[in-house]
């Protein structure tokens, strides 16, 4: 097709220097968009990019404040929260909680629960594990050192420490309020014996027995029991004395129960801060006072 001539004239009469500066001005034009649309580009890079960073998950062996992170096995987080009977009344703390497990299915089981970790990623993770669970409003986690931590408000404390660890926080735990439960995975507490342990044999291929104290009241001294002095040694839940002259035997605490032998009468009681009530096969009801 040929162009007219009056189009073609007009073409003509365009300088060559106008036709530069058009073309110039045409690209500096692109130039610039492109430019802003590369700026947009880097604008909204780094929230894409924030959602394609990957989730925190945890190496197991992975070094801690205090100890290695190991996974308690599920089986077993279960046989820890039969022993201590818990029950939804009860509030229980998870020292060193890792990933949540243990706080997440005690919630599950209707109690109010806490995870105390001192690494802030695993809290992060326990949290989101809660909320997948559905029970987030029960199982909550704290970022904090365990032995800084008030434990008094806790009926159950479960624990999966080192031995060293344990012993450490024995003290602390020796002043809790008598009946409540500790249960540990396969640590022990020192010179502390359990008041019981369990093995699994099944569903469990390392780390698995569960160790249960209870914290005793604290008896030691002279009792005045209806007239006689009950004289009490104590170490730990174990008792020895005598009521009278008369040794007494076979003697124990269960948190703030008490029973022990004394000339053949089994006694069975209760303790309450100075005062102790119960009663004695085949004679009744007995009670002391410290005296």
């Amino acid at each position: 097709m040929q162009r007219s001539p009056l189009l073609l004239k007009a073409a003509t009469r365009v300088p060559a220097s106008r036709l530069q500066a058009a073309m110039l001005a045409s690209a500096l034009a692109f130039t610039l968009l492109g430019a802003a649309a590369a700026m947009a580009q880097t604008t909204a890079a780094p929230p894409a990019k924030a959602a394609e960073q990957k989730a925190y998950v945890p190496d197991v062996g992975q070094q801690g404040k205090d100890v290695i992170w190991v996974p308690t096995p599920q089986a077993l987080v279960d046989k820890m929260l039969d022993m201590a009977k818990v029950t939804p009344k009860d509030r229980l703390m998870d020292l060193g909680s890792g990933d949540g497990r243990t706080v997440i299915t005690a919630a599950q089981r209707g109690l109010t629960a806490q995870g105390i970790e001192y690494n802030p990623d695993m809290v992060e993770l326990s949290r989101e594990n809660a909320k997948r669970a559905g029970v987030a409003d029960r199982a909550t986690f704290v970022a904090a050192d365990l032995f800084t931590t008030d434990l008094s408000q806790a009926d159950v404390i479960t624990m999966f420490l080192l031995s060293t660890i344990n012993e450490k926080l024995r003290p602390k735990i020796l002043d809790l309020r008598p009946g409540t439960r500790i249960v540990s995975n396969t640590f022990r507490m020192g010179d502390w014996e359990p008041d019981a342990s369990e093995t699994l044999t099944q569903n469990c291929q390392t780390y698995c027995t569960a160790l249960l104290w209870i914290v005793p009241a604290k008896v030691q001294g002279k009792w005045d029991l209806d007239g006689q002095t009950l004289q009490l040694e104590q170490r730990y839940q174990m008792l020895s004395g005598k009521l009278g002259a008369t040794p007494i035997s076979d003697a124990r605490l269960d948190g703030t129960s008490i029973t022990f032998t004394a000339d053949g009468v089994r006694y069975a009681g209760v303790v309450n801060g100075r005062n102790m009530t119960g009663n004695a096969a085949g004679k009744g009801q007995w009670q002391a006072k410290r005296m």
